[in-house]
């Protein structure tokens, strides 16, 4: 029966990694855009009452000799516009000399002018449909000048194109060096084999669940195929690591060996699982389909390595046998930690916690900003038309600030006189006139107006932007209106974004710690070891942050790393961060507590238990966060930012996890609680009586760690 098992299962891995190949294309590209906010309103208004809509492209046009009102540049200009214009899936186009020579889109050394469009439609639309054409017809040189494109949704196809390489790259260093790490680990091919397979078969498994999920037609992020292919081998990998080790200890007990394994360890991967899936679960609180794709990917990862660990796995292990033996390398040193923590817990574990504030500090000063092409290494095409718009121009057309009224009418002068007066605007067009700092400066546009509908276009300052695009829109958005108005663009859709994620921060941090403190109530029958498993996660976390802070917000290592600092952090991939590291430092707290707990209902010693519980799942627990921190790791080489800051972040966090909090603060608490680790009140022991679930005793005798630990 086992060996009919592993072949099937072999099978199907390689069925469902050719059918979750396929969710690759069918994934979506997303915009960090927030539903039904006033900015997609006002979107939802410019694309029906005005055909029109904030530039999603941008096409650089340099000219070769004289300046762009040369007469051959601003023949060749008006001629690339009107091309742009006809192009397939392009709803609106203009120019610098097709707007009278405007200004705002002219270079300070009237060399550079901007050609911007509006293409309608979702960004996998333009992407697909667009995109693939547009972009190698307009990048080109010709007699008089030369073009090149940009523009937000080129930056997307880069970045997702990008990350999808530098993916791909990192998983062909990770699968030899993990299974190396593992043949090292286990000092047995076989067990190494065996355990890097259920991390494949995790992978699969969760690519194929991810395609039955798009085809329901839930819209999930391209990168969420990202986050399937890491977690899955990682995940694949520690609950590998775990029933392993735990197999090895059974089989000097007799027969039925692998039936005690799935017993005992199985049911604490069950929990494991179970605390991953719902840290990531919280991110459907989120009513953004960027961050929801994380949670479909989390939850699909989860259940194909259970399935991996608890079915697939103990068939393999009953065919290997004897041959996964061999005596562990690290016990006698976590034992040898574990009771000196105990016998000194404050002194170890405040110096442990102390090192965590320490690491942890720079999270203080974190600033969230909004994401732009920097978040591409500086030779990627689009970050280089960018490079020198930022150097050029002053201001930014391109990213202006659209204010439309469906159904306002009348004067608007006055309204956008007031607007030219804030901080950082260049000019504000609107039918009635263009304003700049209070000024009147040109005639009025009509085309601002459509019948009842009225349309401002405020341009804003270069420098305004990439300081406090929060702040302008906020200040626009507080200027009296003469009719309800909505306040869109590019800078107002960020925001959005960002408050959306801001303001439902508190509920997904409470939900993450209320589920997880749950199940780990399940597991233990106490209310003090889960609490303090959550305020510990924390700490922990806080280093993460502290990271991403001190290298990415400051720039320190940016030479090493080779990104460009901006001085803020986009906001959604931190939160993602926090729910995976959270999920995993659960994981690594279900493993510890479980066999703590085993040692402690046999015996009823709360401080032998501890590092009798350490010496036993610290070997395992120190080798998964090695090889996870690696695999990590292998993103920092990455040249999307997004993935620097996920490698490094989440390996600092999975090592500062398995050493200071898993190795000394951990067990330094549990000391100093006692016999109140274990406690809860009498109604939540009768509930935990009748539907909790616990590793049961195995057949494993106590540990004998050599020193007293009382002393």
């Amino acid at each position: 029966m086992a060996r009919w098992i592993v072949v099937v299962s072999a099978f199907v891995t390689v069925l469902a990694g050719v059918f979750g190949a396929g969710v690759i294309d069918r994934l979506s590209l997303n915009r960090f855009e927030a539903p039904g906010s006033e900015s997609m309103q006002a979107r939802a208004v410019l694309a029906e009452r005005f055909r029109t809509g904030s530039p999603n492209v941008a096409l650089l046009v340099t000219a070769r000799e004289g300046t762009v009102d040369s007469p051959a540049v601003a023949a060749a200009g008006l001629a690339i516009t009107e091309e742009l214009r006809r192009h397939g899936g392009v709803g609106d186009a203009w120019s610098y000399w097709s707007r009278g020579n405007l200004a705002t889109l002219r270079s300070a050394d009237g060399r550079q002018a901007l050609v911007l469009a509006w293409l309608p439609g979702s960004a996998d639309d333009v992407r697909r449909g667009v995109l693939p054409t547009l972009a190698p017809a307009f990048n080109r040189e010709d007699a008089a000048v030369t073009v090149a494109v940009g523009g937000g949704d080129e930056v997307f196809r880069q970045v997702m194109e990008q990350a999808r390489r530098d993916f791909l790259r990192a998983e062909l260093v990770i699968l030899p060096l993990v299974l190396l790490m593992l043949w090292w680990v286990y000092r047995r091919i076989g067990a190494a084999l065996v355990t890097l397979g259920i991390g494949v078969f995790a992978v699969a498994g969760s690519l194929a669940l991810l395609r039955l999920v798009v085809a329901a037609g839930v819209d999930v992020s391209t990168f969420a195929s990202n986050i399937a292919l890491v977690m899955g081998i990682g995940l694949g990998v520690d609950y590998g690591l775990f029933m392993i080790f735990r197999f090895r200890e059974e089989l000097h007990h007799g027969e039925g060996a692998v039936a005690r394994t799935v017993r005992t360890a199985g049911r604490t991967v069950l929990f494991s699982g179970a605390t991953v899936a719902a840290s990531l679960a919280v991110l459907f609180a989120f009513p953004f389909p960027f961050l929801s794709s994380f949670a479909w990917a989390g939850i699909a990862v989860v259940l194909a390595a259970v399935v991996g660990a608890v079915v697939v796995l103990p068939a393999a292990l009953a065919l290997l046998g004897r041959r996964v033996d061999a005596p562990p390398r690290a016990e006698r040193f976590w034992g040898r930690v574990a009771a000196r923590v105990v016998r000194s817990p404050l002194r170890y574990g405040g110096a442990a916690l102390a090192v965590l504030v320490l690491l942890g500090a720079p999270v203080l000063g974190i600033r969230f900003g909004l994401p732009d092409d920097r978040v591409l290494p500086a030779s990627a095409p689009v970050r280089q038309v960018y490079d020198q718009i930022r150097a050029g121009f002053a201001q930014e057309e391109s990213d202006a600030v659209q204010i439309v009224a469906a159904d306002g009418g009348g004067p608007v002068a006055d309204y956008a006189r007031r607007l030219s007066e804030v901080d950082g605007v260049v000019r504000v067009d609107s039918a009635d006139g263009s304003y700049a700092d209070g000024a009147r400066t040109g005639d009025a546009i009509g085309a601002l107006r459509d019948g009842a509908a009225t349309r401002l276009v405020v341009v804003p300052f270069s420098e305004r932007l990439e300081r406090d695009a929060v702040g302008l829109v906020r200040e626009l958005r507080a200027v009296p209106q003469p009719f309800p108005v909505h306040v869109g663009g590019y800078p107002a859709e960020l925001t959005d974004y960002r408050d959306g994620v801001a303001g439902r921060l508190p509920l997904v941090a409470g939900l993450i710690v209320a589920v997880t403190v749950a199940v780990l109530f399940l597991m233990t029958g106490s209310v003090v070891a889960p609490l303090k498993a959550a305020v510990l996660n924390l700490l922990s976390l806080s280093v993460m942050f502290g990271a991403l802070v001190f290298v990415f917000q400051e720039g320190h290592l940016s030479g090493l790393l080779g990104f460009t600092p901006t001085g803020s952090i986009e906001p959604s991939v931190p939160i993602l961060m926090f729910c995976v590291a959270y999920g995993l430092s659960m994981d690594y707290e279900v493993l510890l507590l479980a066999r703590i707990k085993e040692v402690y209902d046999r015996t009823g010693d709360p401080v032998g238990a501890i590092p009798a519980g350490i010496t036993r799942s610290a070997p395992l627990v120190t080798a998964a966060a090695v090889i996870l921190a690696v695999s990590f790791a292998a993103y920092a080489t990455g040249r999307v930012v997004f993935l620097q800051q996920l490698g490094i972040g989440m390996a600092l966090a999975v090592l500062v996890d398995a050493t200071l909090i898993r190795g000394l603060l951990a067990p330094a608490f549990m000391r100093l609680a006692g016999h109140a680790n274990w406690w809860a009140p009498k109604p939540l022991r009768r509930l935990h009586r009748r539907i909790g679930l616990a590793e049961g005793p195995g057949a494993a005798e106590p540990v004998t760690i050599g020193e007293n630990v009382r002393s």
